[in-house]
């Protein structure tokens, strides 16, 4: 398989070492104990000829050419970690002149993968539009608000399409590696993920934070502080809109644009966070549990949290432990 992988000036350090390391132990355990194959045959290129990482480290890049063409590319993150960082960098000459390359690789038949904050350059490039995609949790408000023709689930790890695949936040760069291995060998990819001490996540959902999500907006602020007050009393939408001053309509139509919910899944996100921290540090039993954030029995936290999180409160408290 050959795979390119475009080096921006920037980037994200962990996110193009990560992906190079994993594909280099991939080649390595291959040619130990597969024979050799599958190979993969990876290289850097760039649209600068000098390019340096966000930690200030000269990457070496190889140029573009009419010749590459490979079968994936891979897009990391650039290590623009806010909208303020985020929305000038896209704007950048790099940046437009990458998209392009996206553009024009696309339709070649390449297939393009991205991660993290390196979807924004495929969204930006058209790729994502009427398709599903996930991003960096982090930036998911941006990105809805950005890319309105694309289906953004930031709950998912890793989300496939016809044209590639994008991956989650940070350290999704491996998950996107891993699952690129697991394309050409799944026995491949098990090695990998034992060699590296990591398997593929799923789920972005037990790592995301509501708190940071509900700074991108006023209205979204003020109705999480709300919500935090009374998720021992349960939700009324009606009684959210009047204690916010808005009407139920604006505060349904802002929570889809900014958070892609509606008011309740995002009070039940503060439910299942609440609920986290209390199977952490409480000692109290997860009927107990339930009752402080609102609900009647410890079976429907149960499956909040199955749903939520894929994982149940035995496994949560292990992994707490």
């Amino acid at each position: 398989m050959r795979i390119a992988v475009l080096a921006l000036d920037g980037l994200f350090d962990t996110g193009l070492a990560v992906t190079l390391d994993a594909f280099s132990a991939a080649n390595r355990l291959s040619a130990r104990m597969m024979g050799g194959t599958p190979r993969f045959d990876v290289s850097t290129l760039g649209v600068r000829r000098r390019v340096r990482s966000g930690q200030g480290f000269a990457i070496p890049v190889q140029a573009i050419t009419p010749e590459s063409k490979p079968d994936w590319v891979i897009v990391p993150a650039l290590g623009a970690t806010t909208p303020d960082q985020l929305v000038p960098a896209l704007a950048r000459a790099d940046v437009r002149k990458a998209i392009a390359q996206l553009r024009r690789w696309q339709a070649e038949g390449v297939m393009i993968a991205a991660s993290c904050i390196g979807t924004f350059l495929l969204a930006e490039a058209g790729l994502l539009d009427h398709r599903e995609a996930t991003t960096t949790w982090a930036l998911a408000p941006l990105f809805r608000q950005r890319y309105p023709h694309v289906s953004l689930d930031e709950s998912r790890m890793l989300v496939p399409t016809d044209i590639g695949v994008t991956a989650g936040a940070a350290l999704g760069h491996l998950d996107l590696a891993l699952w690129l291995i697991r394309k050409a060998s799944p026995e491949l990819a098990a090695l990998v993920s034992r060699y590296l001490l990591a398997d593929i996540r799923t789920l972005q959902a037990p790592y995301i934070i509501p708190n940071h999500l509900a700074q991108a907006d006023p209205l979204i602020q003020r109705f999480e502080r709300w919500a935090r007050d009374r998720l021992k009393e349960g939700f009324s939408l009606q009684d959210a809109a009047d204690a916010l001053a808005t009407s139920t309509r604006s505060l349904q139509r802002r929570c889809q644009e900014v958070l892609g919910k509606s008011p309740l899944a995002y009070f039940q996100d503060l439910r299942v966070e609440r609920a986290q921290s209390l199977l952490h540090g409480s000692g109290l039993d997860i009927d107990a549990i339930a009752a402080e954030v609102g609900y009647v029995d410890g079976a429907t936290l149960r499956s909040l949290l199955r749903q939520r999180l894929g994982r149940g409160v035995r496994d949560l408290r292990a992994e707490l432990r």
